[in-house]
């Protein structure tokens, strides 16, 4: 198979492959050249795969999609480190990736609570007598 791993402004990588593994919203997976196409949303993790020469190695990656179609696995995160430390790469997706998307929650939030606030004053004003 070929891996693809790309980044919003560039391709961080191109690699031939025999099995890539990792964790979608399902739960953990392997893909092999033959299984059935596949696409999930990835949560911030940990990215595996093994190439021809039966090596191992490993991305810690913030939350994108990933898309297996035919030969090909196609990864798009908005960031990603390469490593060959795991417990490196799980500590930089606990700091960095997973903050992120506390924070980008919270703001979420808080525009949500707005919104509804905007929402239901307009539904004060409409039902007032002139």
């Amino acid at each position: 198979m070929k891996l693809h791993v790309r980044l919003p402004d560039r391709e961080l990588l191109t690699a031939e492959v025999i099995r890539v593994r990792a964790v979608g919203r399902e739960g953990s997976f392997c893909l092999l050249p033959r299984h059935r196409d596949w696409v999930t949303v990835l949560p911030p993790g940990l990215l595996a795969w093994t190439d021809a020469q039966d090596q191992e190695h490993h991305l810690a990656v913030d939350s994108g999609v990933l898309l297996k179609c035919a030969d090909e696995v196609r990864v798009s995160v908005r960031r990603a480190v390469a490593g060959d430390d795991l417990a490196q790469l799980q500590r930089v997706v606990e700091r960095e990736f997973l903050r992120v998307d506390e924070l980008t929650r919270g703001t979420r939030d808080a525009l949500a609570r707005l919104e509804a606030g905007v929402v239901r004053r307009f539904v004060d004003l409409s039902g007032r007598q002139p």
